[in-house]
């Protein structure tokens, strides 16, 4: 999970740093390869924030579930433990520099 949310984080840095970057060249802005690249990664992030908060409602839906009776009686004999959820601290979004040049 931790390495999950820390794939997640540089992915969403490095798109916030390549947005910037492109700002930064209207050459780069007018190409339409670029702004199709643009789309397409901003769509990705997009299904990413959506199957995030998807597995995070069902983690806490499943946790909710094993914490009432006569669940926890269950969950205890058999060893099922709590899901955790998927969260990325800020100290995470460290991203990766990419340059046009």
């Amino acid at each position: 999970m931790r390495e999950l949310n820390q794939a997640e984080a540089q992915l969403g840095g490095a798109l916030g740093r390549l947005f910037a970057l492109s700002e930064a060249y209207p050459d780069l802005k007018a190409n339409q390869n670029v702004l199709a690249l643009q789309e397409e990664l901003t769509s990705t992030e997009n299904k990413i924030g959506f199957a995030r908060q998807a597995f995070n409602d069902a983690a806490t839906d499943y946790n909710n579930r094993r914490e009432v009776f006569p669940a926890v009686m269950v969950a205890g004999m058999f060893g099922f433990t709590q899901a955790s959820l998927l969260e990325t601290a800020p100290a995470e979004r460290a991203a990766p520099k990419v340059s046009f040049q």
